[in-house]
């Protein structure tokens, strides 16, 4: 099961967009770069939850075809949270134990390996973790020497816990007695309760594996460059159905597909976004533009400038950087 029913508020105004698994990664939906992955493993099916703009996620990844499996979809009229979005999906998912996995994350854990360790260790909940790379930013996962995890400790300069990297191997049974129509939480909640009356159910599967989370907009533009790189594009990741003039002056931009930037525009470390016009002469550093014309709502940091409505990319910096 992939979690895909978020909000995706830190993410905003992108997420006003599109759901966050929808975004576009360097030529693929975020949803999809995850479902490819875990076909590669040998997953055959996938259960996504719905609702934040479902018809986004919808349209990107379809009945999973393109990526090598079956995708089906629990639609959530409330979100319902992370225990309470499989307790939901229970009867889709028809399976006694399943892979449970954040659609807001890309990773490269050894899936086999994990599962062959939850397998033999009786546990209910398998967490995987690996060690944390801002303490102060990312909660942590409290883990005894024998890999059980013995509690959660909040971010902040206290914190010595493994990092969860929102990948997990569970037991049906875990959700099996939530309300499927009430909110529930794992961390929090499910787990915490797991843990106090059975030590071991919930254990961690620690490794050195990669973690790209895409929280924010600044998150988001170092992950499609990342990937543009990877994939041979350079600083400059331009989505199908943009259109930029060569001669403008763009450096680790990523240009949405029908948004449109001239020759006269120079921007930098920049995401144009929801089909975007940019206006001849703009200059911009930092910042996510998207139109104006349309738009539901505007964030309390974006400023509207000509046809643009254009925030930092930095929110917690709020500021706007015309070059």
């Amino acid at each position: 099961m992939l979690l895909t029913a978020g909000l995706g508020t830190r993410l905003r105004p992108l997420t006003r967009l599109c759901a966050k698994p929808a975004l576009p990664v360097a030529g693929e939906p975020l949803a999809g770069r995850i479902l490819r992955w875990l076909a590669g493993t040998g997953v055959r099916d996938a259960v996504l939850n719905l609702h934040h703009r479902p018809e986004t996620i919808t349209a990107a990844v379809g009945d999973g075809t393109r990526y090598g499996l079956r995708v089906r979809y629990s639609w959530e009229p409330e979100i319902l949270g992370s225990a309470g979005g499989p307790a939901r999906a229970l009867p889709i998912l028809n399976a006694e134990r399943f892979l449970l996995v954040n659609g807001d994350t890309l990773s490269n854990v050894d899936l086999g390996a994990m599962a062959a360790v939850h397998a033999a260790s009786g546990a209910r909940v398998t967490m995987a973790v690996i060690p944390n790379p801002d303490p102060a930013h990312y909660g942590g996962v409290l883990v005894d020497a024998g890999a059980c995890v013995t509690g959660f400790a909040a971010r902040g300069p206290g914190n010595r816990g493994l990092h969860f990297i929102g990948i997990q191997i569970v037991e049906a049974d875990v959700f099996a007695g939530l309300d499927p129509a009430a909110r529930s939480d794992t961390v929090g909640g499910v787990y915490d309760d797991l843990i106090s009356r059975h030590p071991g159910d919930v254990r961690a599967f620690v490794s050195q594996a990669s973690f790209r989370d895409i929280g924010t907009a600044a998150h988001y533009l170092t992950t499609c460059l990342d990937a543009g790189r990877a994939a041979g594009c350079g600083d400059l990741i331009v989505e199908d159905g943009a259109s930029v003039d060569s001669r403008a002056a763009l450096s680790q931009c990523v240009i949405w597909p029908g948004s449109l930037v001239p020759g006269d525009v120079t921007l930098d470390a920049c995401i144009v976004a929801g089909g975007a016009a940019v206006p001849a002469g703009s200059r911009f550093s930092r910042c996510v533009l998207r139109p104006a014309a349309g738009a539901d709502e505007r964030e309390p940091f974006e400023r509207q400038i000509g046809t643009l409505l254009v925030s930092p990319l930095d929110v917690l910096k709020a500021e706007i950087r015309c070059i």
